[in-house]
């Protein structure tokens, strides 16, 4: 299942810098608005991982790992 995030984005003088609303340190910024939100999908691409990663890691073995929609 793909989920959608949100982007919020704006202009400051010659960059563009953004953030996902709901997934906090992923920000970034870069020169064009296209640009911005290649990298904002590949950070929170990674953000996304690790945080599975780490997740996993605590949680130790014998985990149970349903799906929660909210």
């Amino acid at each position: 299942m793909e989920r959608v995030y949100t982007a919020v984005i704006k202009q400051d003088g010659d960059w563009w810098i953004g953030w996902i609303e709901e997934i906090p340190g992923v920000n970034c910024q870069e020169a064009s608005r296209e640009k911005l939100l290649e990298t904002l999908r590949i950070t929170l691409q990674e953000a996304l991982e690790l945080n599975r990663e780490v997740a996993l890691t605590a949680a130790g073995e014998d985990v149970s790992i349903p799906p929660i929609k909210g």
